[in-house]
């Protein structure tokens, strides 16, 4: 991974010669054809991360994940030993889904001694074992041991749980690289405060990962949302990072804007002095933390946030303050995705700190929800075609890795398939 501080001549994008310059093509955001091979090619072959180990802390603990794009259903449980296990969420008998409540296609999750089919009552322990048959005697020749249930490939990182559906994959650590071996020793599971957000959104899943890798948008789109003072100098000075990276498909921006407490009071609004919190977290920290290597790259003072883009849709925000956010980006068509977003903090230990936790989330929200709206403006366009080239700036160069990164999964996939499909780089 090459690490570089912008030159006084030059650009962040000019340091990777393999990303490009030129006008950009979305066919790779708008094409149901395109989408049918990201689901194999990408989806299908990658480390998915669908939750944390605190969602599941004791034995028999489960969740289930629904992966559209897969497609699967997943069921996630921690077994007698304390292992952390993955199986397709399928019954062996007649297919059922064997994890649900009362609606099929929801998710859900609790504690359970062993999993039980609705349907005709198979059941299976912890391990996927199959232990109980109804009338097992009227079965032909039926061997219980080769009918457990299907294991899907798990592996846990710094607490959280990825899954992966290709057997053959290389081990998680080594696909996070060099980015996520800079994170490690981060203190994620003492932030167990957790607050989350799902939507469904009508735009391709890369377009709302874009729109969290660039801030070349914030002093326009969000300008509202700043007093005034300080919207007309980020709009007459605009927004750069303070440090851009590429590694492998994997991507960081680490920024300025470290709020605890901000230099200037009258910078921000009236509420937020008051609850001394706001979109960047609580003001006053609750934890202190020795940052690991990989946070705060550059080494700024005046640092305030890292993005992580784990290819393909999971995305950690670290926070100067103490805190930090995940995005998953869960695509369910070529032009529709579920965005799912949670917060965590230190559990507060007062009401005034929980107050504060939940001044940032209500800010969140009032950013998140200004992108999305603007995510299905745009999908609505680049679906007519009517322009098929976009120029890109240097603050976007994560946004040109990315969809690079997609195009170089489909391809190699295309070549061991032998299915070409015209998509245009």
């Amino acid at each position: 991974m090459a690490k570089f501080p912008k030159p006084a001549e030059g650009s962040w994008t000019e340091h990777y010669p393999q990303i490009g310059t030129k006008p950009v093509n979305y066919e790779d955001s708008i094409s149901p054809e395109f989408y049918e091979l990201e689901r194999t090619a990408i989806f299908g072959r990658t480390w998915l991360n669908v939750g944390r180990v605190e969602q599941i802390p004791r034995t028999g603990n489960y969740f289930t994940k629904e992966l559209d794009a897969v497609p699967t259903s997943v069921v996630v449980v921690r077994d007698k030993s304390g292992e952390v296990r993955a199986f397709h969420n399928i019954c062996r008998h007649r297919g059922n889904k064997l994890v649900w409540d009362d609606y099929p296609r929801e998710e859900t999750s609790g504690t359970c001694r062993q999993f039980t089919c609705k349907y005709h009552g198979w059941r299976y322990d912890l391990e996927g074992a199959l232990t109980f048959v109804q009338q097992e005697s009227e079965f032909f020749d039926l061997d219980k041991n080769a009918y457990g249930l299907v294991p899907v490939r798990c592996e846990v990182w710094e607490g959280f749980i990825f899954v992966n559906m290709d057997p053959d994959a290389e081990p998680l650590e080594g696909y996070l690289g060099e980015l996520g071996a800079g994170l490690k020793g981060y203190p994620f599971g003492e932030m167990t405060q957790r607050y989350s957000y799902r939507a469904e959104v009508g735009s391709n899943w890369k377009l709302f990962v874009d729109a969290f890798m660039e801030f070349y948008h914030a002093p326009v789109l969000h300008g509202r949302q700043a007093v005034a003072e300080e919207s007309e100098k980020l709009a007459k000075y605009g927004y750069e990072a303070l440090a851009y990276e590429i590694d492998g498909p994997h991507a960081l921006v680490s920024s300025w804007g470290g709020m605890s407490p901000p230099k200037d009071l009258d910078m921000v609004k009236p509420s937020e002095r008051v609850l001394r919190s706001g979109l960047f977290g609580p003001w006053d920290k609750t934890i202190d933390i020795d940052l690991p290597p990989g946070v705060n790259p550059s080494k700024m003072p005046q640092w305030g946030e890292d993005s992580f883009l784990f290819f393909p849709n999971f995305m950690i925000l670290i926070w100067e303050p103490g805190w930090y956010l995940t995005y998953h980006y869960w695509p369910t068509a070529y032009n529709r995705h579920v965005f799912e977003a949670s917060l965590y903090f230190t559990p507060p230990r007062n009401a005034t700190e929980r107050i504060r936790q939940e001044m940032a989330r209500v800010s969140f929200k009032e950013y998140g929800l200004q992108d999305g709206n603007t995510l299905e403006a745009t999908q609505t366009m680049i679906e007519t075609r009517v322009v098929t080239e976009f120029p890109l700036c240097d603050q976007e160069i994560a946004l040109r890795h990315l969809h690079n990164t997609a195009r170089q999964y489909v391809a190699d996939h295309q070549a061991s398939t032998e299915t070409p499909v015209d998509i245009r780089a």
